[in-house]
């Protein structure tokens, strides 16, 4: 192999992209990753060379931490220009934010899937699987972090959102895509802040997070019964940071006992600081211990707290690491 030939691994997770339709209708996971690249059509024209690895074959929602943490360890063993991940979309947002915490160096690391199955007509995972390979073998997205490529958008792990049950264009991001493949060419537009590192050696400890979305006539009861099963907790809070008063002495109970984090359920923003000032307000609820999510949504806020808390990490340091955010 000529030295200047650009190597990618395709690792498959399974997902739709991996699906195709049984006797009964439905469909389940059943193709390689073999399978996935052999029907990426123009891929021998590229002149990468893939290799390819059956890692999981399971529906994105039923993948774990731990599988996710070792699929992480096995990234780092590749000796590869980029990395491709063939996933379900319900999960694509955890992977890509999970890897983009716990994997360091520059080397692309890309997530991609696909919103039809390979039985439906217009199968979208062939041409994201192709864009995926394209910007995983590219100079041009080193040290961009982990991306998740869909629709020949690059999108930062940390920013994107799927956004739409059903449609071949649901993953988005804000303030938006960072970059693009185009005729056969990669364009990466802008580089996000590195994310915080976490150590993945360290990541040890089984925890339980979960995420409470606050809706109107919450009185903080649910809130409570949460407190006795978990060990940190985000709360999807209203508009900037904001919660029903009826809900305020739960969650400063809550924030004496555990690490909670004020996230926006609005999907993109920041959490305010000091806009607000009444009963249950942004000021108000981080006076009372709630740590900001800053600008992370609510399931990317969660992924950081899980493996802060896994790898041992005390309040006081993940108020640190979430400040970093700002």
């Amino acid at each position: 192999m000529a030295d200047n030939v650009r190597r990618v691994a395709v690792i498959s997770l399974g997902g739709t992209i991996a699906m195709t339709a049984q006797t009964d209708g439905g469909a389940t996971p059943t193709l390689s990753a073999d399978d996935l690249v052999a029907a990426v059509p123009g891929l021998a024209d590229t002149g990468i060379h893939v290799q390819v690895h059956d890692f999981r074959r399971l529906p994105g929602a039923s993948l774990s931490f731990s599988d996710l943490l070792e699929l992480a360890a096995t990234i780092e063993t590749l000796e590869v220009d980029g990395v491709v991940v063939t996933q379900g979309t319900d999960t694509i947002e955890e992977t890509a934010y999970l890897l983009d915490l716990v994997t360091t160096g520059d080397m692309p690391i890309v997530v991609t899937g696909a919103m039809r199955n390979a039985s439906m007509a217009g199968a979208d995972g062939p041409a994201n699987v192709l864009a995926a390979i394209r910007t995983a073998a590219s100079i041009e997205a080193r040290g961009t972090g982990c991306v998740v490529v869909f629709g020949e958008e690059i999108h930062a792990a940390r920013w994107v959102r799927k956004t739409h049950a059903t449609s071949p264009t649901a993953f988005t991001s804000y303030p938006g895509p960072i970059g693009y493949v185009a005729e056969d060419r990669v364009r990466v537009l802008a580089r996000p802040d590195a994310a915080p590192t976490i150590d993945r050696h360290r990541v040890a400890t089984s925890v339980r997070t979960t995420t409470f979305t606050v809706g109107i006539g919450d009185d903080g009861t649910l809130l409570q019964a949460l407190g006795d099963h978990v060990d940190g907790l985000v709360v999807a809070a209203f508009g900037a940071g904001h919660v029903p008063m009826a809900c305020v002495d739960a969650l400063t109970d809550l924030a004496k006992r555990m690490p909670v984090i004020l996230a926006t359920r609005t999907g993109s923003g920041p959490v305010l600081r000091q806009t607000y000032g009444f009963p249950g307000s942004e000021s108000d609820l981080l006076a009372r211990g709630l740590i900001s999510g800053s600008t992370l949504d609510p399931v990317k806020a969660r992924i950081l707290l899980h493996l802060l808390l896994m790898s041992g990490t005390d309040k006081d340091q993940i108020t640190q690491v979430f400040s970093t955010l700002s």
